[in-house]
């Protein structure tokens, strides 16, 4: 079997998606877009158990699912609420003195996002999701 597409494909489609959430946030480089990108993924797996996360990473492509795992800790306890100003705040922790994450950060990589998955298997990974997971994901 050649080797997939999704696989082949993974930096370039990476660096568009980072060069739209730089466009959608505002920021000045795909390194800020990259730290917000990573911020929102770090902040979102926090509030899911290890098989709701597992199954939301299934609906994401290949460099996004990699970055969704990594430095994630699923043995860290899981935070409570879905209060978007405490997440923003989690996303602008990471990498302090280097991250320029706006306010909208988590809605602007959403809106991304959705443009860069497949529309059907993204609906099915969050349909397994609780509600508030959700509506982590909706672009409001």
């Amino acid at each position: 079997m050649p080797v997939p597409m999704e696989y082949r494909l993974a930096s370039q489609d990476f660096d568009r998606f980072l060069a739209e959430v730089a466009d959608a946030t505002g920021l000045a480089t795909r390194n800020q877009a990259y730290t917000t990108t990573q911020g929102v993924l770090l902040a979102f797996p926090r509030r899911l158990d290890l098989a709701q996360a597992i199954a939301f990473a299934q609906g994401l492509p290949a460099m996004l699912r990699a970055l969704f795992v990594m430095d994630w800790d699923p043995q860290e306890p899981r935070m409570a609420g879905w209060d978007r100003a405490a997440m923003s705040d989690e996303v602008r922790r990471l990498r302090i003195d280097h991250n320029f994450s706006p306010d909208s950060a988590i809605a602007d990589v959403a809106r991304v996002l959705r443009r860069h998955v497949d529309a059907a298997a993204f609906a099915r990974c969050l349909a397994a999701l609780p509600p508030e997971a959700r509506a982590f994901w909706s672009a409001a």
